[in-house]
């Protein structure tokens, strides 16, 4: 089959960011609407403020009600220790934390945390978050959101990717910046896109999507060398198991994101595909609970956020794990 014009190209590009923009928005302002007081929610909730911690422990992280909370990994669905610290998004490994913190409808900073929660660092960031992440080891985070104004893209909308070295200090704005090599060969294009980033285990690799020409891409990335390379098409939002061998991530239905997405686990040596049996379209970036279990948010016909879980192995069916919540994350 010969390759698609370079017009289409770029009218499927446009069409799936003009999607994940919507997506973003939606997400948002759903949020925003919903009451931002532990107060208020129907939910057995214990709102702590100081003695909430993300320190290593048999608990979940998640948002609930735009604030930072904690449960027991042996009863997701009972009490939540609330946080006073208000974020859209969280992630947490090794007593580091980020939250994406909102100042504004339209201004975020990405604030990293010790396992008391104290703040370590804010950055600002531009445009709506969308995803976040910390390595195994605590030593990195990244950040995803939407921004506008880029000239290529007729809707508006495209992608900042950021990673911050909390050790040295080293911040990358954008990913945009580092070298690709797509199909084994020097890359450059004025549309591409990151998202979704998760680290390996030596806190300089790690992998993420990339878009360009309505195409989207798992990459490998290094950090130190400021470099990605392309090794899968049709790969969005992955995860990385703890053992490094798999990722989960959302497939686009028939390679178009705009029919959905189906939850599926990439086998890194062999590059074999396994669909979930979460069947219904999940537009996010799925956490590892262990290696056998997936937990990511599932939002309802209202727009309120649930977190549910799923076997990594295609079998089992889907559950309902933190009603009410959504950014789930494990501590331990």
């Amino acid at each position: 089959m010969s390759a698609l014009p370079q017009r289409t190209r770029i009218t499927i590009l446009v069409a799936a960011t003009a999607v994940l923009a919507v997506v973003a928005i939606g997400y948002i302002r759903l949020a925003a609407d919903r009451t931002t007081t532990a107060a208020d929610t129907t939910d057995p909730v214990t709102t702590t403020g100081d003695r909430a911690t993300i320190a290593s422990g048999p608990r979940l992280l998640v948002v609930s009600n735009r604030h930072l909370a904690t449960v027991s990994r042996r009863d997701p669905r009972g009490p939540r220790t609330v946080a006073k610290r208000e974020c859209v998004r969280v992630y947490a490994a090794a007593g580091t934390g980020v939250c994406v913190r909102p100042d504004s409808p339209w201004s975020y900073h990405v604030v990293v945390l010790d396992r008391d929660l104290h703040e370590k660092r804010a950055i600002p960031v531009p445009g709506l978050p969308n995803r976040a992440r910390v390595s195994a080891s605590g030593r990195m985070v990244a950040w995803t959101t939407f921004v506008g104004g880029d000239s290529y893209t007729s809707s508006g909308f495209s992608t900042r990717t950021g990673i911050l070295d909390t050790r040295t200090g080293a911040l990358v704005g954008t990913l945009e910046k580092f070298a690709v090599t797509k199909d084994g060969h020097p890359y450059q294009a004025a549309d591409i896109n990151f998202w979704g980033v998760t680290f390996t285990a030596d806190d300089n690799r790690f992998y993420a999507t990339m878009s360009t020409a309505g195409r989207r891409y798992l990459v490998r990335g290094d950090f130190a060398a400021r470099t990605v390379r392309t090794l899968k098409e049709n790969v969005e939002c992955p995860s990385l198991s703890r053992d490094g061998t798999r990722i989960a991530f959302k497939q686009a239905i028939g390679a178009d994101p705009t029919r959905g997405w189906r939850l599926s686990v990439l086998e890194l040596t062999s590059m074999r595909v396994t669909p979930l049996a979460e069947t219904r379209s999940i537009d996010d970036q799925a956490a590892w609970l262990d290696d056998t279990t997936l937990a990511y948010t599932m939002r309802d016909s209202s727009g309120d956020p649930d977190v549910w879980s799923v076997p990594a192995d295609g079998s089992g069916t889907p559950r309902l794990l933190v009603p009410d919540s959504e950014s789930p994350a494990a501590l331990g």
